[in-house]
């Protein structure tokens, strides 16, 4: 009902001009009856006459430009990509702002198709760059392997680090792409979780880390390559911000679909954990660090929402900082 009062008042607006001409046309024609001594009672019938046939024309008018715009409402809500059919144009200016609209959609069509090119050259180079750069990293890291001195455990490290990144690359580009390629069925959480572990297993013993994991004995549907990159980048936080102390991998007792990777580090700041998955966010310890990008774990919450598992962080300061993976998954047919 007041959306209907709004369209009510808003026609009147847009016919005032109208109206005030024709009270001023009444005034005109009670004056000059008035100036020849004419009966008042034929001014007022012609009025009262003139006044119905306005009326039932603008109630007409009404209803047309109540039922365009219901038409327009609706266009709207459901209009995708490319323009609808409008309704037929009451007037040359309605058919004005209708050309208008076909004009600036094919401009903005225009700018989007070169954006969505430009984009996708830019992405065909990062990939192809980060699959080019991996190759002489596999060279340093044969020519370090070969050469037993004290300082290339050191190098090795930072190249390893440097594959890191390089993966991550990888990873932010795949999910970027509108085509991620999941292959989702049901795997061994075990054999998905000691990838991870091994490929840190330098990690741990250059930083004296212990490493409390047994067996999970648990089957998950997901997808293998994704998963392993979320965990891996969990391990490297975990690793990152555990100056001494312990990381343990285990299901958690009260959740039994729930992967929980828990360290004893530095812990995260109260104010800190609500915004510790968006994009770019690097918080106190990241600031403190220097070298935190904010990606790692927008990246893993993003996969996990892909892969219809969920997230979640608990920390205390000082004491340590719980992951739960919650590994739950929509009934699917599996091959």
């Amino acid at each position: 009902m007041k959306n209907f009062i709004g369209i009510l008042f808003s026609y009147i607006k847009r016919h005032i001009s109208i109206l005030i001409a024709l009270i001023i046309c009444s005034l005109i024609f009670t004056v000059v009856f008035s100036l020849y001594n004419l009966p008042s009672e034929a001014v007022l019938y012609a009025v009262v006459l003139s006044a119905f046939a306005m009326t039932i024309i603008g109630i007409l008018r009404f209803y047309s430009y109540y039922k365009m715009h219901r038409e327009l409402e609706y266009l709207k809500n459901v209009i995708t990509v490319s323009l609808p059919e409008f309704p037929e144009p009451m007037s040359r200016i309605e058919q004005d702002y209708q050309d208008l609209l076909r004009v600036l959609h094919e401009s903005k069509l225009a700018v989007i198709y070169e954006k969505d090119n430009s984009f996708s050259n830019m992405i065909d180079y990062y990939t192809l760059w980060a699959h080019q750069i991996k190759t002489p990293i596999a060279a340093m890291r044969l020519i370090l392997q070969s050469e037993e001195k004290e300082f290339n455990e050191e190098l090795l490290e930072q190249l390893f680090r440097i594959e890191q990144y390089v993966d991550m690359v990888l990873h932010y580009l795949r999910m970027e792409s509108e085509s991620s390629d999941l292959l989702i069925k049901r795997y061994s959480l075990d054999n998905i979780v000691k990838q991870a572990v091994k490929k840190y297993a330098k990690s741990f013993i250059r930083k004296k880390i212990k490493l409390n994991y047994e067996d999970l004995n648990f089957g998950v549907i997901t997808d293998e390559k994704w998963l392993v990159f979320v965990i891996e980048q969990l391990l490297s936080n975990a690793l990152k911000y555990t100056p001494s102390g312990s990381i343990s991998i285990y299901m958690d007792e009260k959740l039994p679909e729930t992967l929980v990777i828990e360290d004893t580090g530095i812990g995260i700041q109260d104010e800190d954990l609500p915004r510790v998955f968006e994009k770019g966010f690097t918080g106190y310890n990241g600031r403190a660090d220097k070298k935190s990008t904010g990606i790692g774990l927008f990246l893993c919450k993003k996969i996990v929402k892909n892969l219809s598992h969920t997230i979640s962080i608990e920390s205390t300061l000082g004491k340590g900082t719980k992951v739960k993976i919650g590994l739950d998954m929509l009934d699917v047919e599996i091959e």
